[in-house]
């Protein structure tokens, strides 16, 4: 599932396309992606007409187009949603599901989405803060986003430092690749008891996040295949930059010692060995 890199890259696309335009008609070419509104697609279509965006927001891994009324559509990207801006007389890319046209013409807003998890919803009042995302925690890119609270907080938890960093509720955007790429940087192995983490080492681990995620960033975000792309049907590149996540038996960067993959909670964590040494009584794994 796309992290925080790839949605903010996704955010940062749309902007500029539809901040400020106003909505003139909604197509739901398959029910499934609108099915959280109860009343059907015709009432999720009625309702979008005549309102105008603002600036998409984003917390972690959670966009949002605000609406100028101060309700929302919330987006779920899921497994393989994409968003993307083309010409309304453009074809249709495969697994188009919603098509949004607006009042001043092109580019038209199309809503991708090949495994049809992901789905587009509408959020009343939801334009600050969706109700629906207010439980998620602040991600380190947020300006109000406590450093130091946010580490008080993961040493307080009785689990492993990387499922404290998937915890959404603790700190927002961070998955499965990321966690990996931080504890790498922070030379630290993913069971290690939050508990037995001190003040300096769980902020340098949050901080490691924040670095790695910045980093992805700046390249488009992490792609390993067409599912994940950006407003203009482009892929990121960050996975070219990986030290250890998906990296099983090449070099670690750092000291050379061949990558390891081990299974982690019905998923896999990826660890050099030497760097990231595996603490005494770890039983935080999988």
């Amino acid at each position: 599932m796309p992290e925080l890199p790839e949605v903010e890259t996704v955010r940062r696309g749309l902007a500029p396309g539809v901040d400020g335009r106003t909505i003139a008609a909604v197509q739901v070419l398959h029910p499934r992606p609108v099915r959280r509104h109860l009343a059907g697609p015709e009432s999720f279509a009625a309702e979008l007409v005549g309102r105008t965006f603002t600036e998409p927001r984003r917390r972690g891994k959670y966009l949002w187009l605000p609406f100028a009324d101060g309700d929302a559509l919330l987006a779920h990207l899921g497994m393989s949603g994409q968003f993307r801006l083309d010409p309304a007389d453009a074809p249709l890319v495969a697994n188009t599901r919603v098509l949004v046209t607006f009042a001043d013409g092109d580019p038209q807003l199309r809503f991708v989405d090949q495994r049809m998890f992901g789905g587009l919803s509408l959020s009343p009042g939801g334009a600050e803060l969706p109700a629906e995302v207010a439980h998620i925690g602040r991600d380190p890119f947020d300006p109000a986003f406590d450093l130091e609270a946010a580490a008080r907080r993961m040493r307080a938890k009785r689990t492993g430092v990387k499922r404290a960093l998937l915890d959404q509720t603790l700190v927002s955007g961070i998955g499965n690749i990321y966690a990996d790429e931080a504890l790498w940087r922070a030379r630290t192995h993913y069971a290690r008891a939050t508990s037995n983490l001190g003040q300096a080492q769980a902020r340098a681990v949050l901080t490691a996040a924040r670095e790695v995620m910045a980093t992805a960033l700046e390249q488009g975000g992490t792609s390993f295949d067409a599912l994940y792309v950006n407003v203009n049907g482009s892929s990121g590149y960050f996975d070219r930059s990986l030290a250890v996540y998906g990296q099983e038996g090449r070099p670690c960067p750092r000291c050379g010692t061949p990558v390891r993959r081990e299974p982690f909670m019905n998923r896999s964590a990826f660890r050099c060995p030497r760097c990231q040494r595996t603490p005494s009584g770890a039983s935080y794994g999988g």
